[in-house]
């Protein structure tokens, strides 16, 4: 049995490395506006990564009445105080572009005046942090099922690489003179942040998928008696 999950997202990068991610469970995965058209505006006032992640699945699963998972991540840089955090996609402005935001993260390194430097990436420690949220509109409990995942760094003046999205050509990996931008698909789905929350959320949402196919289980048998 092949179930469906919904991505609570519009960024085709973020859904095609969840879908890698979550490779080897039957699954089909597709986005929030493969199911819902017009797909719904959510608005991400949340104070943490956890509350916009779970709002988002609320929404989708309750509007798409499907297994719905939502991402909510970012850069937390230790010289910015957690900046830019929750904010990480509209860092420069709402309507950011990954260039403009990159761009943003420099400045404001820049600004806050540390003799050693932003050309010194090991200055300016920071972490990729994601939190996935899983929803079940059909579960009884209305439980969401949460997990995070983190990944150590910091950040570098200079964009490299030509891989990934987002902050990523300016994340050195901690233990690796590479950015994140520079690993390959595989190197990246073996360390990343969303990487390890896909890792912790796959034996729940095993879980998942096989108390639904025991009840599909169940139905068929009592219509066949």
């Amino acid at each position: 049995m092949i179930h469906t999950l919904v991505i609570a997202t519009g960024n085709r990068s973020k859904l095609a490395e969840i879908g890698a991610l979550l490779d080897g469970l039957p699954l089909r995965v597709v986005a929030m506006e493969d199911v819902l058209r017009p797909p719904p505006v959510i608005v991400e006032d949340g104070a943490t990564f956890a509350d916009n992640a779970a709002k988002k699945a609320r929404a989708v699963a309750a509007a798409s009445l499907c297994l719905t998972l939502a991402d909510d991540s970012g850069l937390e840089v230790d010289a910015l105080e957690g900046r830019p955090g929750v904010r990480s996609a509209r860092f420069a402005h709402e309507r950011a572009t990954d260039a403009e935001n990159n761009a943003a993260l420099v400045a404001a390194l820049q600004a806050t005046g540390d003799p050693a430097g932003i050309a010194d990436g090991d200055a300016y420690t920071a972490r990729f942090r994601c939190v996935l949220a899983l929803v079940d509109p059909y579960s009884p409990s209305g439980e969401i099922a949460l997990t995070e995942g983190v990944c150590e760094g910091s950040i570098t003046s200079s964009a490299r690489g030509s891989f990934g999205f987002g902050y990523d050509p300016l994340f050195l990996v901690a233990g690796q003179d590479k950015t994140m931008a520079e690993l390959s698909e595989a190197e990246k789905n073996s360390i990343s942040h969303r990487a390890r929350a896909c890792h912790a959320l796959r034996p729940v949402l095993s879980q998942i998928l096989a108390d639904r196919e025991a009840i599909v289980g169940r139905l068929e048998a009592a219509r066949g008696r």
